[in-house]
């Protein structure tokens, strides 16, 4: 079928998303899963002894879960204006011996509700899943990088000295935190089971002439069909959405990580420290052929405020919906569920499309620190002053003077700075050229940054990628 180039096609599904994502929020996912919970809400009823539902019908509903007849569906829908009763219709059709008892007891919200809340944790399961890669892809870096000792930053001015490899624990150690918030909404998402109109059961209630423990049981057998461990324990017409922004201000997070580590490539790529992998034939500016841009980092950013934009969405809508439901909340949710997963899932896989091949230039990172390093120097140089027995303010002011002139002449005229060749002449340093030649290394500079990389890696990291490994209660999910 030839593309069509006259209507709008959203760029997360034609541009960025896997296929993966943009199949779970698919039409065919949603109905099919649809169609699974009318099955398992007849099937249950069936083995609770409500003779309504035959053998027969069950078996026509099992052999037509996926072949979905969209144009039946579809064609009713333009009668009917309810999407749910054209599904019911449809499904009819296909069906014919279970016509009559599909969706029986049941309101629209038993597969609205429902689907978006199996899709949604198999949606999780799958961002977890990158949550990981990324998690392994930054510790790999991490540790390659330990003790690559660099200029630390505060207020992007130049700071003491941290290394590579340091500096990448920062970000992983948020994403490790996505990860875990991640794994505590999957473990903890209820089904909005089998509720009724306003939540009250009362249909059910109804089928069951009065039996209280058959419509109890009726629920747990539905969640357990379709593989949950519970259901929320009361509802009003809809799931609660608050639930809604729980998600996606779980999500958001994930923006918020990503964000802070690609505005840091961004910022490092900036002083050619890091670099993004880089293609053959890429193109980085039609003006500038020389320029390697860091495309890769600023989609992250910016699409990272898109999805942070969308938890406040979920807050406003949960927020404003009226008793036991208004229909307000319908519309946006069509719009912001589906783009929080995509968008995460956009993010993540280019987050792991870089960390996978972070370019580290050793060379001018040596070169930026050895232009600083002789300031950084200065304290060691006044303590082994003063255990020499000088005076601490003699050599303080005579490193302030010097410093000041080495940091002039290295802003007004590029020069080098000659700090350490200048005290070694000083008088108040005599003696002292050797010790002052041992300075310039970096390594005595970095404090314990390459244990603590390798401390977090063995402690938090390794544990934690060993039990990613093994599988989480949600994962493999299939309804």
């Amino acid at each position: 079928m030839a593309k069509d180039y006259t209507t709008y096609d959203s760029p997360l599904v034609s541009r960025y998303a896997a296929k993966a994502m943009r199949e779970l929020f698919s039409p065919q996912k949603k109905f099919s899963t649809w169609r699974r919970l009318w099955l398992a809400l007849a099937e249950s009823q069936h083995e609770l002894g409500l003779k309504q539902i035959s053998s027969d019908a069950l078996k026509q509903m099992r052999a037509h879960l996926d072949d979905i007849n969209f144009d039946v569906a579809e064609a009713r829908e333009r009668e009917v204006r309810h999407d749910v009763m054209s599904h019911v219709h449809a499904y009819g059709q296909q069906a014919p011996a279970a016509a009559g008892i599909i969706h029986l007891g049941a309101t629209s919200c038993y597969v609205t509700d429902n689907a978006d809340l199996i899709v949604m944790r198999e949606a999780l399961v799958m961002v977890r899943e990158q949550l990981v890669a990324l998690c392994r892809a930054l510790a790999d870096f991490a540790e390659k990088n330990a003790s690559v000792a660099c200029l630390g930053s505060t207020h992007f001015q130049v700071a003491q000295l941290v290394t590579v490899g340091k500096r990448a624990t920062l970000w992983l150690q948020d994403v490790i935190a996505d990860y875990e918030e991640i794994g505590r909404v999957i473990d903890d998402i209820p089904l909005r089971g089998v509720k009724g109109t306003t939540g009250t059961q009362a249909s059910f209630l109804n089928l069951f002439d009065g039996d209280h423990k058959k419509v109890r049981k009726l629920e747990e057998m539905v969640c357990k069909k379709m593989g949950f461990e519970r259901a929320f324990p009361v509802t009003g017409q809809t799931y609660p959405r608050k639930w809604d922004h729980h998600v996606l201000s779980t999500l958001s997070g994930i923006g918020v990580s990503l964000h802070k580590f690609a505005s840091d490539m961004r910022l490092l790529m900036g002083q050619a420290e890091l670099e993004e992998p880089f293609e053959t034939s890429q193109i980085g500016s039609s003006a500038m052929p020389y320029k390697r841009n860091p495309m890769r980092s600023e989609r992250i950013c910016s699409l990272s405020r898109h999805l942070m934009s969308l938890a406040e969405s979920a807050g406003n809508m949960a927020s404003q919906q009226w008793l036991e439901r208004t229909l307000d909340d319908s519309a946006i949710r069509r719009v912001i569920i589906p783009e929080a997963f995509l968008t995460a899932d956009i993010i993540l896989s280019t987050a792991n499309n870089i960390a996978g091949g972070i370019v580290v230039n050793h060379a001018v990172i040596a070169g930026r620190v050895a232009r600083e390093l002789p300031l950084m120097a200065s304290e060691e140089i006044i303590m082994e002053c003063v255990r020499r027995g000088g005076d601490r303010q003699h050599a303080h002011e005579a490193i302030r003077t010097h410093s000041h002139a080495v940091v002039k002449a290295m802003r007004e005229t590029n020069a080098p700075n000659d700090l350490f060749a200048r005290l070694k002449s000083c008088p108040e340093f005599k003696g002292m050229a050797a010790f002052i030649d041992g300075l310039n290394d970096p390594e005595k500079f970095v404090g314990r940054a390459p244990d603590q990389v390798m401390d977090f890696l063995a402690e938090v990291v390794r544990p934690l990628l060993k039990d990613a490994g093994h599988g989480r209660k949600g994962d493999g999910v299939s309804v």
